[in-house]
């Protein structure tokens, strides 16, 4: 179905990369002089999947008008999705929105046995089709986030052509990029996808050139040097690119560059560049320069994750990730290891007031991406976590709270994260008793615990600040 022009305009949402489109203008040749004729063609960019106007649409003033201020607030809305974490997040302006994602993975190896936690955290996905790309973007959104290592974005850029001031031809193309991330590799393959090219009425398409760049503006440290590969297009004309369509640019930065420390941490922002040059003879109006997009790629060489030595070869140790928050997900099915967990933790998010211990102004963190909450490795002050939930449980169910070792006692957020119920006595500008404890089985805790472990494993998630998760609930 064909979604008209308009619509992109009244449901345009803010939202996972970045595109930028670099549109220079282009000198009046002798040919457009010689001719007598003004030739011109004007430029716009749109949310990813937007179909062009008619050109009987397109040769209303008022309709140029609403293009234009359509692609000037894409060009100043948000750069980098909601869920972005670590130095990246203050770079450039973040969605207000959440951004597209794939559905909530499910633990495996589910039992109701109950004799042992066998629930397993899931793999997260590692590769993304230009499908998924298409409709995870859908015509609105900005960001397609599958997994922190598969993500999506793009951008619609459309084409006026006019003689005289007057539209005498539309063309239009998509340009997706897909960022992939295998297991336990430092490189990330970004695929660049050239669709929905097309053109209607008088136009110069065939002379048109389009140049594809892949750019890493900023870095943290900033002295990081990468390696480069790939099949990138460089400079083609229009009719080149609707040939090939598909290109990568592959991105490496090896270890030792990063932060000191046990993580070896580098951050840094990718940003795939569109540049549009006219035809001879034509000027280039419109978007003449616009950055619209960014993804948010981390690597690290963390001791306490997988690939850690890279084995045996240093210069392959540790793995990349997207700076984005995941969302760890519990289940509080009928038949689900965790259910217990999952209900507490909903309960906290739900009605605070009703958890232990009290406190009027209870409002966890891990709910929505401007809280969330950041893993602990410290072995010290995961301790000081468990002793605070534990003397809480004590308070308000006896020293007899575990009836004989049936039960535990269960926190959120936490202990293994710096939001735990200690956090009070190491950050001064932290609520006290802003956590909840409550008993509960032991096996579904055990449950709940072994599926935390294996999320932070999974998703690379490292100690401190300039990373973090959220916490999900299904039933």
């Amino acid at each position: 179905m064909r979604i008209p022009w308009s619509r992109h305009a009244r449901g345009r949402t803010l939202a996972l990369l970045t595109i930028a489109a670099l549109l220079p203008t282009a000198a009046p040749s002798s040919a457009a002089s010689a001719g007598g004729d003004d030739l011109r063609v004007e430029t716009y960019v749109l949310p990813s999947g937007a179909s062009k106007p008619s050109l009987e649409e397109g040769r209303s003033g008022r309709a140029r008008e609403v293009l234009r201020r359509l692609t000037r607030e894409m060009q100043s809305d948000a750069r980098l999705p909601a869920e972005t974490v670590g130095p990246a997040a203050s770079y450039a302006p973040l969605a207000k929105q959440p951004s597209a994602t794939a559905p909530a993975p499910e633990p495996q190896n589910r039992s109701t046995a109950r004799l042992a936690p066998l629930a397993t955290y899931p793999e997260p996905a590692r590769t993304m089709t230009y499908d998924e790309c298409r409709n995870g973007l859908g015509s609105t959104q900005k960001f397609f986030i599958k997994s922190r290592f598969a993500v999506c974005s793009g951008a619609t850029f459309l084409q006026t052509w006019l003689r005289n001031n007057r539209p005498v031809g539309e063309s239009m193309f998509n340009v997706r990029v897909v960022g992939t991330i295998a297991k336990n590799s430092r490189e990330i393959t970004f695929t660049y996808y050239y669709t929905e090219m097309q053109s209607t009425g008088s136009t110069a398409t065939a002379a048109m050139r389009i140049e594809t760049k892949g750019a890493i503006p900023k870095s943290w440290p900033s002295n990081v040097r990468y390696t480069h590969s790939g099949t990138m297009p460089g400079t083609k004309t229009f009719d080149e690119l609707k040939r090939q369509r598909t290109y990568t640019h592959k991105v490496n930065a090896k270890p030792g560059q990063g932060s000191s420390g046990s993580t070896d941490l580098v951050f840094a922002v990718y940003e795939p560049v569109i540049t549009i040059t006219p035809p001879p003879g034509w000027k280039l109006g419109g978007a003449l320069t616009g950055k619209l997009f960014m993804l948010a790629p981390r690597w690290d060489a963390a001791t306490y994750l997988a690939n850690s030595t890279g084995g045996g070869n240093p210069s392959r140790k540790g793995a990349a990730t997207f700076s984005y928050l995941p969302t760890l997900t519990y289940s509080a099915k009928a038949g689900a290891e965790e259910r217990a967990v999952a209900e507490h933790i909903r309960t906290a998010f739900t009605k605070p007031l009703e958890t232990k211990p009290y406190m009027s102004a209870k409002n966890v963190p891990g709910q929505e991406a401007k809280a969330p909450l950041h893993r602990l490795v410290e072995k010290t002050r995961k301790e000081d976590n468990r002793k605070a939930a534990v003397k809480q449980c004590k308070r308000y169910w006896g020293d007899g709270y575990s009836l004989g070792g049936i039960r535990e006692c269960d926190e959120y957020p936490f202990a293994t994260t710096y939001e735990g119920a200690a956090q009070a006595d190491h950050d001064s500008e932290a609520k006290k008793f802003n956590f909840s404890v409550l008993p509960i089985d032991k096996t579904e805790n055990g449950a709940g615990g072994s599926l935390l472990l294996g999320f932070y494993a999974k998703n690379r998630l490292v100690d401190g600040l300039q990373d973090g998760f959220l916490v999900k609930i299904t039933s």
